[in-house]
């Protein structure tokens, strides 16, 4: 039995218009997150066997496979619910989400910085990659991650709340080679209710799966 399924998407392809077209949508999850979920079912399949079988000889491949494809279905089950055609703006207080934005304006000043270095980080990752917003819990603030792949270049403890995928997969039939382009439009679509939620879960574990130092 598989150990990991793709979720559904939260609304149809065409919720998300015209920031990301249908057609990107369609694809993005039912054949590149898929393919994610697939690779990691199978990597767990191929290290069971060969535990069985006592045969090492493969194992660090394998364990960067696993890595690899369990990161990238995490962040693009983050990814789906983190969007809305009702989105964008900022999170204020008046709409629910002022806990968030409060944290926000602390760990980054204001809210225009935070966008700037986030727009920044996804926009400028190398080759493929994510621009995360993750709470780290030893600080108990926010912080801009650089997610190179799924998942090297990050902080080890913190959980990513609101992610922008920059792999080419995400963007390209609509918007060509300009990955600026769709980072700046990809702010329009954020739900900040869902990445408010997410924050205040990540808050509320605080760092029981961490002893500070």
């Amino acid at each position: 039995m598989a150990v990991y399924t793709l979720p559904e998407l939260p609304y149809d392809y065409a919720a998300l218009e015209p920031v990301i077209n249908p057609q990107i949508i369609e694809l993005h999850h039912d054949k590149h997150h898929a393919a994610y979920v697939k690779g990691a079912n199978d990597t767990l399949e191929q290290l069971a066997e060969a535990r069985d079988k006592e045969q090492w000889g493969s194992i660090n491949g394998l364990e960067k496979n696993l890595a690899f494809h369990l990161s990238g279905h995490i962040l693009h089950s983050i990814y789906w619910h983190n969007m809305t055609g009702d989105g964008g703006g900022e999170p204020l207080e008046k709409d629910g989400v002022g806990e968030l934005a409060d944290a926000i304006a602390e760990s980054f000043g204001s809210f225009a910085g935070f966008k700037a270095q986030l727009t920044k980080a996804a926009a400028t990752t190398q080759g493929s990659g994510w621009g995360v917003l993750a709470y780290e819990p030893l600080s108990g603030r926010l912080i801009v991650e650089q997610v190179y792949d799924h998942q090297g270049n990050l902080g080890q403890g913190s959980t990513p709340i609101l992610v922008f995928d920059a792999w080419e997969h995400a963007f390209y039939l609509q918007y060509k080679n300009q990955k600026v382009d769709f980072i700046d439009a990809m702010w329009a679509v954020v739900n900040w209710q869902d990445v408010a939620k997410r924050y205040a879960a990540a808050k509320e574990r605080g760092d029981s799966l961490l002893l500070a130092p």
